[in-house]
């Protein structure tokens, strides 16, 4: 299967972070950290960070989303899945904004929608920790304790033998890393930012998650939602290497992401 470079924000580890990233990413030279996802390589979020400012230096305050308060459990536990996924997301995004009280906000948010979940007691540390660096405006160790507490969250999910919500987390933190991506490359758009969403192996992969969910969670009509905007958004991040992605597929996508941004944080059914 082909290697696909793939934008996921909360899927990997954080510790390590490249001092000049590339004007374009070379995804046979990812570095040791990037991880495989069923043959999909997934570059820390530094790599996309660090390609974006390269392409225009983005003001990440203006893709935030920010959060009033701590976010509180919604519907049942597929949509609170991937909320945390989303929130967590945020996180990266609110620590290239290098919004302290955001990432505060986020932290809390973190462990009150993992709670319901029952993984609150393996990431309370995490959240704490979360809250304490962005106090000392401590970058690097807010990235490092926001991919612990994913880390910790998959590792308890997995014993309580909870990969489909696992694997919504990831889903929900790929659709706004995705959302904020579309939202920086569709301000000053370029072929080289736009071939940042060139990842159909990823979309693959999340396409074959949702379509074996157990049949108590696809009949969620969110999750039928999700399962549709993934679909959707498959022909526009190019289906081969040789098609450019186009200014109009960019803003699509961002259609697309913010309409499951909005429905994963409704209270509506």
């Amino acid at each position: 299967m082909k290697k696909a470079l793939a934008l996921a924000l909360v899927a990997l580890p954080v510790s390590l972070f490249a001092a000049d990233p590339p004007a374009h990413i070379d995804v046979s030279k990812l570095p040791s950290q990037a991880k495989m996802i069923d043959e999909v390589v997934v570059p820390v979020p530094s790599e996309i960070f660090g390609v974006l400012d390269k392409l225009g230096k983005p003001s990440w305050s203006q893709v935030q989303r920010p959060i009033n308060g701590v976010v509180q459990p919604t519907g049942e536990s597929p949509q609170i899945a991937l909320m945390l996924g989303s929130v967590i997301a945020e996180g990266f995004i609110a620590v290239e904004a290098e919004d302290a009280i955001q990432v505060k906000q986020i932290g809390k948010s973190v462990l009150n929608l993992a709670t319901p979940l029952g993984v609150g007691a393996e990431v309370k540390k995490r959240a704490q920790a979360i809250t304490d660096s962005a106090d000392k405006k401590d970058w690097n160790d807010v990235r490092k304790e926001l991919d612990g507490a994913l880390d910790d969250v998959k590792k308890a999910m997995a014993k309580l033998n909870s990969e489909a919500l696992s694997q919504l987390v990831s889903l929900g933190g790929w659709i706004r890393g995705t959302e904020a991506l579309t939202a920086v490359v569709g301000k000053s758009y370029t072929k080289d930012g736009a071939e940042l969403l060139h990842q159909p192996v990823l979309l693959d992969y999340f396409e074959k998650r949702l379509a074996g969910l157990k049949p108590k969670y696809k009949v969620n009509p969110l999750i039928t939602r999700v399962q549709k905007g993934v679909l959707e958004i498959r022909p526009l991040i190019g289906l081969t290497d040789d098609v450019d992605i186009s200014e109009k597929s960019v803003q699509e996508i961002n259609r697309i992401t913010s309409d499951l941004i909005k429905s994963i944080n409704s209270k509506a059914p």
